[in-house]
């Protein structure tokens, strides 16, 4: 092993850490008192955004100058950077196991049991002698403090045309891969742009649904337990693909910079990893979510 190859870098000491610890302590901070209707919350949230966009700009690119520097390409560096990026996604798993498990409980256990099933109390027959346990849910236990929504949503218009969008996207981000180790420059930039057209396309397609779903069906985190669990997820899908997006955009603007070649690209590897677990868990949403 060559002298190149067998160190490992130590960066200087950083404040980037507790900026951002800074930054989304106000963001939390900020949105539970926006939720309750303190005058400070919007403002407070807001400055932990942008606090939270300085530290990801600043933080980040002091990585790409050093990896142009040549520090970072030790192989056990490298090493440390896949092993990050996979733990990091694991915790993404964790994050959306539990809203996914919160919907399988609400679905077979709580909504049942709402309705009298594998019950021994006729509780419901007193309290809501009218309700009758379906999912989605069209009627609330007390439709006077959860108005349902007017209408659920459909699969087989726009997530279907979504999910077919993410998985061409997964499609050409594995082209792009392919291009970089093949060192097919022309190939490489047009997949790269294809799949953040893509992505831009999949939130465009998503806002407009949110907006028939708010003002046409009525459907909102206030109508009950369907529309909590139906923005929870898609809302934070949105949010990662909304992250992921702008990661593929900073990998086209490093690959127009000459960042990448077939031994060095472990930046464009962890967002397309990243990138193909957002489709993954899209397939979930369209099946539990949607269709199911």
């Amino acid at each position: 092993m060559n002298e190149k190859n067998s160190g490992y870098y130590l960066p200087k000491p950083s404040s980037w850490p507790i900026k951002g610890s800074i930054a989304l302590i106000c963001i939390f901070s900020g949105a539970a008192n926006w939720l309750h209707d303190v005058w400070f919350g919007p403002w407070l949230f807001a400055f932990g955004f942008c606090v939270l966009f300085y530290m990801i700009v600043g933080w980040f690119g002091l990585v790409i100058r050093e990896n142009r520097s040549g520090v970072l390409q030790a192989d056990q560096v490298d090493r440390s950077f896949r092993w990050g990026m996979c733990w990091f996604i694991f915790s993404e798993v964790m994050f959306f196991g539990a809203f996914f498990g919160a919907l399988f409980f609400v679905r077979m256990f709580s909504v049942p049991m709402l309705g009298g099933e594998n019950s021994h109390l006729a509780t419901h027959l007193v309290l809501w002698p009218h309700f009758k346990a379906a999912w989605p849910m069209a009627m609330n236990p007390n439709p006077s403090f959860f108005v349902a929504p007017r209408a659920v949503m459909e699969a087989w218009g726009i997530p279907a045309i979504n999910t077919l969008i993410l998985l061409t996207s997964g499609a050409t981000v594995t082209v792009a891969h392919w291009s970089i180790l093949t060192n097919h420059r022309k190939t490489m930039l047009i997949s790269q742009l294809a799949t953040i057209l893509l992505g831009a396309s999949f939130l465009i397609l998503q806002a407009h649904e949110y907006t028939i779903a708010w003002l046409q069906k009525g459907l909102t985190l206030g109508s009950g337990i369907y529309g909590t669990t139906f923005f929870m997820l898609t809302g934070f899908h949105g949010l990662h693909v909304t992250i992921g997006t702008i990661g593929l955009c900073v990998i086209l603007y490093r690959m127009l910079r000459f960042d990448f070649n077939e031994h060095n690209h472990f930046a464009f590897e962890a967002i397309s990893w990243y990138w193909h677990f957002v489709d993954v868990v899209w397939l979930f949403l369209f099946i539990f979510v949607y269709w199911m």
